[in-house]
């Protein structure tokens, strides 16, 4: 046999035996507690109209208070068993249960036999129960036709909200839906609340008020009224025959099997708990009713049990494929979970209902439909927050055209910040949800946590440091777009100079550094830990640390001295510590140049003596050029300034030509060239590059006017003989061969 037929036959086997054994939990339950039935609204009724009875009444109370103070040993320790735990509570029932069956047996069939078989004037009157009857049963059709009636006349209205709902304009969808699910409530209560309204006229004017009537048309209206408004929040979130007006995203053939499901089983708790049993209990014996109250709770935990067992699987593999698609990481956990525990948590909460039945027989409605109300408020003021939070989270932030012009990394910045604090406001969401549906079953105090100092303190220190946590990460957010829009030249001021790029830089790293320290020590301070002992502790490891690292010390010192007084900016050509190179990066302690060869050194300030800038306001290309003995100096120099005069006009190099060519004249009369220096003014960086361009005009104007350039010779000696005469030297001239395409020589 299949496990999934199997287990409901053994449920309903279980169901059956349990009917026997709820006959004897009625009288286990007052057996165990020493006390009688509260008498039925009806009988309370009577007994005040009667001034016979009422005077009585009076009496007994009155008998009852005066014996409070002189409470007995035996009422003491009956008090004590009452606060017993649950384990000890549900083992006194089953040895009541097992002490009383036959005895509970007998008397509810006495109870029974006595309402079938009264004789005139004697238990019941059958002739006024019947009429009695007719009378109720003619409400109930009156408030159902007057109920799917009205429910006819809100169709169209519910028929264009989930139109709305669905195909609406506007960019949040989930907030159309929210509104439209609340509208449709609000019409789903009217309608219930206009059918009560018929019922209670129709038994006010139509059928007169006597007492028992009043009682039981008023046990079944306020059951129907309790019990619709109950299916009016089950279709909020599965509504069957309006797609737009369901708050759950599941498809319709599933909201109409939940909502099947659930109207059944709340119909038969509902209105057997709160109509039946009462009804029971009036007319034919309290003990009847406990014991139809227990197999009405009981045979609705096998119902559930059933549907639990029957879409176990399906259901959790419907949660896992929305786990996979989920974006953010909380989701895809908490569905993920959901998905494997959630047929335990079902079965765990009709279990508690149950054992609640059990123990509490007198008030397990109210206390598990009040707590199941609170549950779906919770549960659905946390989806709705989580889901509008969820919608903000995967929506982008856009700033506009002219704020990303001039602040281009806010728009990145806030789309990493704010995500992350919408996910922990998300899961503070959740942990909330939680603490409260707790509380309403009582399984946490959440009024008296809050109450105490400690909870006081808990939340009011989470508060405090996250207002100190959202304001700090406001100041950075701040200041950094501050900084960010001084340095961007297309905010309107320009192109920022290389020393305040720099200075900048350095103070962001400060201020960040900064910020992040006080605000942990604010934080530190907020949560009651003591930072002054970390104060000083810091102050006392930072001298340590002075005395142990001078080095760090002194390239910080000299590091500020150096910003300070501009001595080189990044990007500036500069030699400092026997190196020279390009200057990529400062710090606070050193920095870091790349040579001619592509070489990165690191160079600690503390080794700088001297910084020599190559880029500092402007640059001189110096020049000295030699000329032959037998040139003309004024010639020479006549087409060095025609050489300059050329490289002025070439539009690549004389924007950054800064004054007229400087010519020194001659330095000096060296051994194989009269030497003549010229100086070029340029802009700080060009003036190597002008040097080179004006090097190669001045070597083509001196070819042109044939001025020789000297060059080393090299003198052969060939020796002499004893009288001074010259050895003849043979010259052989050899004429060159000249190789052809096809490799032939060629004379």
């Amino acid at each position: 046999m299949r496990i999934s037929r199997f287990v409901p036959l053994m449920t309903w086997f279980w169901a059956a035996f349990f009917i026997t054994a709820m006959l004897t939990f009625a009288a286990s339950s007052f057996a165990r507690s020493g006390q009688t039935a509260a008498p039925p609204y009806a009988t309370l009724a009577d007994i005040l109209e009667n001034d016979q009875s009422r005077q009585a009444l009076i009496q007994e109370l009155r008998s009852m208070a005066g014996k409070e103070n002189g409470v007995s040993t035996a009422a003491k320790a009956q008090k004590a068993a009452a606060d017993t735990s649950l384990p000890r509570r549900l083992a006194e029932t089953v040895s009541d249960f097992a002490g009383n069956f036959g005895t509970q047996l007998q008397k509810i069939w006495s109870a029974l036999s006595s309402t079938l078989t009264s004789a005139p004037g004697k238990g019941v009157d059958m002739d006024a129960l019947i009429q009695a009857t007719i009378d109720l049963g003619l409400i109930i059709i009156a408030v159902i036709i007057a109920f799917f009636l009205f429910r006819r006349l809100a169709r169209p209205a519910f028929s264009r909200l989930s139109t709305w709902s669905r195909f609406g304009g506007g960019k949040s969808s989930l907030l159309r839906v929210v509104a439209s699910v609340l509208l449709a409530a609000i019409v789903d209560v009217l309608v219930v609340v206009l059918a009560y309204v018929i019922g209670n006229l129709l038994a006010t004017f139509a059928l007169g008020d006597t007492g028992d009537l009043n009682t039981r048309i008023a046990l079944f209206l306020n059951a129907f009224l309790v019990i619709e408004l109950f299916k009016a929040a089950i279709r909020m979130l599965f509504s069957s025959r309006y797609a737009g007006l369901r708050l759950l995203p599941i498809i319709d053939t599933e909201a109409e099997y939940w909502n099947q499901c659930l109207t059944r089983l709340s119909g038969l708790v509902g209105y057997g708990l709160l109509f039946a049993v009462p009804l029971i209990n009036n007319i034919i014996s309290p003990a009847l009713s406990l014991a139809v109250n227990f197999l009405i709770v009981l045979l609705a935990f096998a119902y559930v049990l059933r549907i639990v067992i029957k879409n176990r699987l399906k259901l959790r593999k419907s949660l896992e494929q929305r786990a996979h698609k989920a974006s953010l990481g909380i989701s895809r956990i908490s569905l993920q979970i959901l998905a494997r525990i959630w047929h335990l948590a079902v079965i765990a909460y009709a279990l508690v209902i149950l054992v609640i039945t059990v123990l509490r027989p007198g008030d397990a409605l109210s206390v598990v439909m009040l707590a199941s109300v609170k549950t779906l408020i919770y549960a659905g003021i946390g989806f709705i927050l989580s889901g509008v939070l969820s919608q903000i989270i995967g929506r982008r932030i856009t700033l506009s055209e002219e704020i990303r012009e001039k602040i281009p990394l806010l728009e990145n910045r806030l789309n990493a910040y704010i995500p992350n604090i919408l996910k922990i406001i998300r899961a503070v969401i959740l942990l909330s949800v939680i603490m409260f549906i707790l509380d309403a079953w009582r399984l946490f105090d959440l009024g008296g946590w809050y109450a105490s100092s400690g909870g006081r303190t808990l939340i009011g220190k989470t508060f405090s440091v996250a207002i100190i946590l959202v304001f700090a990460l406001g100041i950075w957010i701040t200041l950094a777009s501050v900084i960010e829009h001084i340095l961007n030249p297309k905010a309107g001021r320009g192109q920022p100079t290389a020393r305040a790029m720099t200075l900048i830089s350095l103070f962001r790293n400060a201020l960040a550094i900064t910020l992040v320290t006080m605000t942990g020590m604010i934080v530190l301070a907020e949560i009651g830990i003591n930072i002054g002992p970390l104060i000083a502790g810091a102050g006392v490891l930072g001298l340590a640390i002075g005395f142990g690292a001078q080095k760090l010390v002194q390239d910080i010192i000299t590091g500020v001295f150096i910003q300070v007084e501009n001595a080189m900016n990044t990007g500036d050509v500069v030699t400092a510590g026997g190196i020279t190179g390009v200057a990529e990066r400062l710090s606070i302690r050193s920095v870091g140049l790349r040579d001619l060869s592509g070489t990165y050194h690191i160079v600690p300030f503390s080794s700088v003596d001297t910084v020599s800038n190559f880029m500092r306001d402007f640059a001189f290309h110096v020049g000295e050029y030699g000329i032959a003995y037998k040139e003309n100096i004024d010639q020479a120099v006549a087409h060095l300034r025609e050489a300059f005069d050329e490289l002025a006009a070439d539009e690549e190099y004389k924007g950054h030509i800064l004054a007229p060519l400087e010519v020194s004249g001659v330095t000096a009369l060296a051994d194989s060239s009269v030497n003549i220096r010229v100086r070029i003014m340029t802009s700080p960086g060009m003036q190597w590059a002008i040097g080179r361009a004006y090097n190669r005009l001045v070597k083509i104007h001196f070819d042109a006017a044939d001025i020789e350039i000297p060059f080393p010779h090299t003198t052969l000696y060939f020796g002499q003989e004893k009288d001074g005469s010259a050895p003849p030297a043979t010259i052989h001239m050899v004429q060159g061969k000249e190789i052809g395409k096809e490799g032939e020589e060629q004379g």
